[in-house]
């Protein structure tokens, strides 16, 4: 295992399936496991994870939104790469641009594996990702099955891992084919993050609890919820801006979605104020943290979130 990795790009679907791979690597060794986000430690706290052990047993340190880290805090890394510890793995992660440039020139000298975590735009690359996608889940789809769920979602690589996931999880044995794609889409599986989002978003309340407690008794992974959330959110942001005189397929190559997803966005805009609209981002960011392991209960965060989400939608 390399001492060093460097996860960079913009692709925050991306960023989060390597580091989950990588989280999957470290336990299988027994590492014991940090997570830091940069913006929230205080001076030492990298220091401190980056510590030699005393027992010698494997560690990791995964450091999120490098970009973010405060200047005070740059040189426990530099002094860190200097003289690195040989028990200990760290995992950089950076969201890509011009912020922290020379603290990841200062990374990048010290030779880390890089996984790049840029957007993907051609149709092909999203094919690929897909079928990577249900092999990671220990299944096999069929070309059409892959054709149809990026044709369905494919401006949105958090949608593709949601549905990959669930449908993954909830098809029955053998090869996924098209043909269960669209039951997918016909809402004939287990409840899944997007049913959380969608209820939520309409203001159903108990509607929304029913389905996030149904989609975490049937395994759906809490980041996943927060992910449907956040991109159906980050849908009705999209839409808003826009000319409901024009029609949806005529939005759909200049918003990256697929002209269902733009009417649905409308359906559930008329409840929501731009002030009502950035709370519930907030509110599901913060959840999007606390379940990736700043909580010590994120199934209690990710029912506050879907609480104040449901309930807050009034103009402000």
């Amino acid at each position: 295992m390399n001492a060093f990795y460097l996860i960079i790009g913009s692709e925050s679907a991306l960023s989060d399936r390597a580091i989950s791979k990588l989280t999957a690597q470290f336990k299988e060794s027994n590492c014991e496991i940090t997570n830091l986000f940069a913006a929230e430690i205080i001076v030492g706290d990298i220091a401190d994870a980056l510590a030699p052990s005393l027992f010698s047993e494997n560690r990791a340190l995964i450091l999120r939104d490098l970009q973010d880290l405060p200047e005070e805090n740059r040189d426990e890394i530099t002094r860190y790469l200097t003289f690195p510890d040989e028990s200990m793995t760290v995992v950089f992660v950076h969201k890509g641009g011009v912020k922290g440039k020379a603290l990841l020139d200062a990374i990048k000298k010290v030779k880390p594996e890089i996984i790049l975590c840029e957007p993907i735009k051609k149709e092909a690359d999203k094919e690929s990702y897909v079928k990577e996608l249900f092999l990671d889940s220990g299944r096999k789809a069929t070309a059409g099955a892959v054709l149809a769920l990026v044709g369905a979602l494919g401006s949105d690589m958090r949608e593709l891992q949601a549905a990959v996931s669930q449908i993954a999880a909830d098809a029955p044995a053998g090869i996924i084919d098209d043909e269960m794609i669209d039951k997918f889409h016909q809402g004939r599986i287990e409840t899944t993050g997007f049913d959380v989002a969608d209820a939520a978003l309409d203001g159903n309340l108990s509607t929304a609890l029913v389905a996030l407690r149904s989609a975490l008794e049937t395994g759906t992974d809490p980041v996943m919820i927060t992910s449907a959330i956040a991109s159906s959110l980050r849908a009705l942001a999209k839409v808003s801006g826009t000319n409901r005189g024009v029609k949806s397929f005529e939005l759909s190559g200049q918003l990256g979605m697929a002209p269902w997803q733009i009417d649905k966005a409308r359906r559930q805009l008329h409840r929501w104020s731009p002030g009502a609209l950035a709370d519930a981002v907030g509110a599901i960011a913060q959840a999007d943290a606390e379940v990736k392991g700043a909580a010590s209960d994120p199934i209690y965060a990710l029912e506050k979130a879907v609480r104040s989400i449901a309930t807050n939608q009034s103009v402000k």
